[in-house]
């Protein structure tokens, strides 16, 4: 768990102390009160984690919302949907309201273009048929489609698949690009359920999981969440992150693990509810403001 609490915690330092501040810039985001939502930001920021090796990509410097972004990226993904209503009734998410377009849908993106274009089958298929093909792509990036109304610009728009052998094994990779991420906020949301597709699609295809891998171009901190920042800082501080040597008690060490119910096989009948997470114990929440 700590080198995953370690890359946090460094990459907030990084953009806190070194990162550009877009202040002199026009922004597209604002908050709930219509201020502009500037920030401060690093570009092309890598991460790499062993899944098999226990590295879940989750921190515990605060609690992470990883069961409703598994009901997200079903929503996107299986039901290949981009109905609000569906999101709130079927998955008591909310988050996307908005970016409603007016007819209760975010418009063409994200699970409208998986729809659209049968990604999710296409990507299933191929990764069963040729499982050491070098083409086992999805790409919610497409300009047709985004020239359409649509609420917003797909962030995490693209996965790369890959599988390889290990002994009699086979281990699925994965690789999440992601164009821009709100860091403290979504993060990690972001990594968990993209980590939880991975496990699914393997399940499906019949491999394990292996390494998730998240590249985002501009990692940022709004400007209202520098001081929640500079708090996680500290909990990394006071945990003993930086310290030469983790104290035994410190929650750094733990190491949770994500699990999918073993009885679910088919991509298409898993569940938000087949998924549980042992061993995390997170520190006290702290509120982040929307940018919009």
């Amino acid at each position: 768990m700590f080198t995953v609490e370690k890359k946090f915690a460094d990459n907030l330092r990084e953009i806190v102390t070194k990162g550009q501040d877009d202040v002199m810039e026009k922004v597209r985001p604002v908050y709930a009160d219509n201020t502009p939502a500037h920030s401060r930001y690093i570009t092309q920021v890598f991460e790499k984690y062993d899944i098999d090796k226990g590295e879940l990509p989750i921190t515990c410097l605060r609690p992470i919302a990883w069961k409703s972004g598994i009901r997200e990226i079903l929503w996107i993904y299986r039901d290949a949907s981009n109905d609000l209503n569906l999101l709130a009734e079927k998955y008591n998410v909310r988050w996307w309201d908005s970016w409603d377009i007016g007819d209760r849908t975010i418009g063409q993106c994200y699970g409208a273009v998986v729809a659209r274009h049968d990604l999710m089958n296409r990507l299933l298929k191929g990764l069963c048929d040729n499982p050491f093909g070098r083409r086992h792509i999805l790409n919610l990036w497409q300009y047709e489609d985004l020239e359409k109304p649509h609420g917003l610009d797909p962030c995490a728009y693209e996965t790369l698949w890959s599988v390889r052998r290990r002994g009699e094994a086979l281990y699925l990779d994965m690789s999440l690009i992601q164009r821009s991420s709100d860091y403290p906020v979504a993060g990690h949301i972001n990594k968990m359920q993209y980590t939880a597709l991975m496990m699914m699609v393997a399940r499906h295809c019949g491999f394990l999981p292996g390494c998730f891998s998240h590249f985002v171009q501009n990692l940022h901190i709004y400007d209202r969440h520098l001081p929640q920042a500079r708090e996680l800082l500290r909990r990394f501080e006071e945990a003993g992150g930086c310290a030469p040597r983790l104290p035994e008690d410190s929650p750094l060490l733990a190491v949770p693990r994500l699990l999918l119910n073993p009885e679910k096989k088919s991509f298409y009948d898993m569940t938000p509810e087949d998924f549980t997470l042992e061993g995390y114990h997170p520190m006290e929440q702290m509120k982040l403001e929307l940018a919009i």
